[in-house]
């Protein structure tokens, strides 16, 4: 048995739509930057994290309304939501190497078990947010370096508050606060990068 309300479930889509605001204002601005394979796996990561978090919280919400308790759309979070990250991670990180002859890898196996996805899932988020730090220093906005480290920081406590054992809602109230704060900052973080010119970064 989950101890969902009603609240706490429609609390849930706010940290989705947040960053669903950031990666939309990231791929405008990072669109003419990225080469078409770099962008399409940004896009897809984008769109998988967007999509994990989006069913889970409908999930909650079923739940919480009684009507049906369909837990595969949160089985399938940590997978999906896993493998976005990487390749989030994976297409910035093919953007700001572009030109520099990186070696490309070919598409990951597919693997049982929760280790694999929460290895691919803190590579890429490490890779989106120190990626995101590198374009703050070159656009001379090295505070927000600090802004996308407590973004990581944020989500790696989101993780560990996850993998705890229990189900009660002042951990589940807990998981939403911390994701939430993580999202406002990694949306905070975006927004100022777009504001000082991101667009017109020129990457060398």
């Amino acid at each position: 048995m989950y101890e969902f309300s009603v609240p706490m479930a429609l609390t849930d889509f706010i940290p989705v739509f947040l960053f669903g605001v950031a990666a939309v204002l990231m791929q405008r601005d990072l669109y003419s930057k990225m080469p078409k394979y770099a962008f399409a796996c940004f896009a897809a990561g984008c769109v998988n994290v967007f999509l994990a978090g989006f069913l889970k919280a409908a999930w909650k919400l079923l739940y919480a309304m009684n009507v049906c308790d369909f837990h595969v759309l949160n089985t399938m979070f940590l997978p999906v939501q896993s493998i976005g990250l990487l390749l989030t991670g994976f297409g910035l990180i093919l953007m700001l190497t572009a030109g520099k002859r990186a070696a490309l890898a070919a598409a990951p196996p597919v693997f049982a078990g929760t280790f694999v996805f929460i290895a691919m899932m803190v590579a890429g988020l490490g890779a989106m947010c120190a990626c995101l730090s590198v374009l703050a220093a070159k656009i001379k906005k090295k505070g927000l370096i600090v802004i996308f480290a407590l973004t990581f920081l944020c989500y790696m406590a989101m993780g560990y508050l996850a993998s705890r054992e229990g189900n009660s809602a002042a951990m589940n109230w807990a998981e939403q606060g911390v994701n939430t704060l993580g999202q406002a900052l990694l949306l905070f973080g975006v927004v100022k990068l777009h504001r000082a010119g991101l667009r017109e970064l020129k990457l060398e």
